[in-house]
């Protein structure tokens, strides 16, 4: 059991929906102790505890850029097809123990290719180590789902070929397209023509924004990346104005594009532990109370709880519910919601998703 509960019941033992998590954020320290050792990478710690430590500690600084430094290091372990499969495996089986029902696994293969690697092969060998973890988790009862969304990175212009490489795998494990990396400076307008691409072949999209940059950037994701989720999508509570707040009731204005986002059910994909890391909600606070998600739920919005680095946050879907659960007094009911928005967001189909929110809803029910 964890420790995390609600209601009196364990968060662990809840049906979830994953939608934002990285794979190479998601590595367990010791794989990459392994990892480095097999191909000769010097790390700054040699056990895998001291390298767990290491990397709660650089991924505090409060600065996107530098938090992402800390990927060069697991990215350098992931160049070979073992290296891929190895880790997409065991990120598949730390989501199943999680929990987790559905997840999507977010990565760029443009990253992985230092070691002779095709696009191609890079993207086959971490669907053979997804495929591999479903069998096993099969093998001892259990059940999960798990899609690749292949991400283009915003800021080396190769947009069309990793769109390309999407649509040349969706009938083999990808389930959508996004771009990630520095966001501040690198609009998806960038990449217009890979979504150009995506859109005219029917592939769906979700564009980190609202994570290092504001308004603007989530207005482009819309517009240019044609977005039907939004990654983090946080900063959606700069259109937002508290006009008038007591001890038990707020009113608020919602701007153009927030109101857009809340009336099309927009999906957020909000990870609450690594928007403090980041500084994401830093005008608004530095604890998790002060994180806008609970404003945003209340207000109706398509609120979606995500680990996005699990290895840098030091967390899982689990914790990260927890935590609300302690800092927002969030319920059951909470939990389920957005458990079903995640769900309704998914890239799958219609009857899978119907499928997927059934699920949920019985599981929840046999629980309460």
């Amino acid at each position: 059991m964890s420790r995390y509960e609600v209601d009196g019941v364990d968060i662990q033992s809840l049906p979830k929906v994953s939608l934002h998590d990285h794979l190479d954020g998601g590595l367990r320290p010791q794989t990459i102790v392994e990892l480095a050792d097999e191909v000769g990478l010097e790390l700054p710690a040699a056990d895998g505890p001291s390298l767990g430590a290491w990397f709660a500690q650089r991924s505090n600084s409060g600065s996107l850029p530098e938090y992402l430094t800390t990927f060069d290091i697991t990215t350098a372990v992931m160049q070979t097809e073992h290296g891929l499969h190895r880790v997409a495996k065991e990120f598949v089986l730390d989501l199943a123990e999680d929990g987790v029902i559905y997840g999507e696994i977010r990565w760029a293969p443009e990253q992985h290719l230092q070691r002779g690697l095709s696009l191609d092969a890079a993207v086959e060998a971490v669907q053979a180590g997804i495929d591999e973890a479903i069998g096993l988790v099969e093998t001892h009862g259990g059940s999960i789902r798990v899609g690749q969304l292949i991400s283009a990175m915003r800021h080396l212009d190769r947009g069309d070929e990793i769109a390309e490489l999407a649509l040349r795998h969706r009938d083999a494990g990808a389930v959508g397209f996004d771009i990630a990396g520095p966001e501040a400076g690198f609009p998806a307008s960038r990449l217009a023509s890979a979504f150009d691409i995506l859109a005219k072949a029917h592939f769906p999209a979700t564009v980190h924004a609202g994570e290092g940059d504001g308004i603007e950037s989530i207005k482009d994701a819309l517009f240019s990346g044609r977005a039907l989720r939004l990654g983090h999508g946080t900063r959606i509570a700069e259109d937002i104005a508290v006009e008038e707040e007591s001890d038990d009731a707020i009113v608020v204005r919602l701007g153009e594009t927030a109101e857009w986002v809340k009336d099309r059910q927009i999906a957020l994909e909000v990870s609450p532990s690594s928007n403090l890391q980041t500084g994401t909600i830093a005008q608004w606070g530095e604890e998790l109370a002060d994180h806008p998600i609970d404003l945003l739920l209340q207000l109706g919005f398509a609120v979606t709880v995500n680990v996005d680095n699990r290895l840098q946050s030091g967390t899982s879907l689990t914790r990260e519910l927890g935590l609300l659960v302690e800092a927002f007094e969030w319920d059951l009911d909470d939990l389920e919601q957005v458990q079903q928005n995640a769900a309704a967001a998914a890239f799958c189909s219609f009857e899978e998703r119907e499928a997927l929110a059934d699920e949920i809803a019985d599981g929840f029910d046999r629980l309460r």
